[in-house]
């Protein structure tokens, strides 16, 4: 039985494209994964996708939604001015989009056509790190990773687009970024590979205040080492995130609750 027999439901496969089709199921199951991987907060965050082949279209959940309870159909379709585009039949709930998330969401689709998939993120190991002045300390491998992390500082609740131009300058051409005071962001050109980057990310985070905890001094690593095994982790020296992970992780999605498929 799906989990979501008390919300009006119907299926909005025969009413997009199968390119488009693909993409909700895609997110869907990113959504799923989120709330199993303990990242998510109620309905406070978002992920978006872009739609394939419409320009300036992206998929994001309706607010009002938990994450585990995300499906292909319960996406809503915005263009990068927050226009809904297409959206189900939520009956007397009339679930829409939050502003918030759109702003950050739509900015990044807006400037960087390569990325595919916008994550955020208010975990409490990600909160916490960012409200470190210290900012990601490359203590351990998969810190590593982030050796050259954007910082974006808080400005308060993004309501509007007067914070566009600052963000974007802050994430630049990067996969990931710390929002100061606020929580962590990351981006793909795939679903997956936006994924990869925001649990390693997570697991970041986490370990780097594991650390700190101890009170004990912490073991450096020479700055040459750190440079080789960032260069390991960049797009020429290996193959794109997510590409090996995703059928995994679909089939975990399938193991833990199908329903993320209708």
């Amino acid at each position: 039985m799906s989990n979501l027999a008390h919300l009006p439901s119907q299926s909005m496969k025969g009413r997009v494209t199968p390119q488009e089709w693909k993409a909700r199921i895609d997110l869907a199951a990113c959504y799923r994964l989120v709330a199993h991987y303990q990242m998510s907060d109620m309905m406070a965050n978002h992920i978006s996708a872009a739609v394939p082949g419409e320009e300036g279209a992206f998929l994001i959940n309706a607010y009002g939604m938990m994450y585990e309870e995300i499906t292909a159909s319960s996406l809503i379709k915005i263009d990068i001015d927050g226009n809904i585009l297409l959206k189900p039949d939520f009956g007397d709930l009339n679930y829409g989009i939050n502003k918030a998330g759109y702003v950050i969401h739509g900015a990044i689709h807006k400037a960087r056509h390569d990325v595919a998939c916008v994550i955020h993120t208010h975990t409490w190991a990600g909160m916490a790190l960012s409200a470190l002045d210290v900012g990601v300390l490359p203590i351990t491998q998969t810190s590593m990773r982030f050796l050259k992390i954007g910082y974006h500082d808080y400005q308060g609740v993004v309501l509007d687009s007067k914070e566009e131009a600052s963000l974007l300058a802050d994430l630049g051409m990067g996969e990931a970024l710390i929002l100061r005071n606020h929580g962590l962001l990351t981006v793909g050109k795939t679903i997956g590979e936006a994924f990869n980057w925001m649990h390693r990310l997570e697991l970041t985070a986490r370990s780097q205040l594991a650390a700190m905890a101890t009170g004990a001094k912490l073991r450096p690593v020479p700055d040459s080492v750190l440079q080789e095994t960032y260069m390991n982790y960049q797009p020429q020296t290996r193959r794109p995130y997510g590409v090996m992970e995703w059928p995994a992780l679909l089939r975990q999605c399938d193991r833990l609750d199908p329903t993320y498929k209708e």
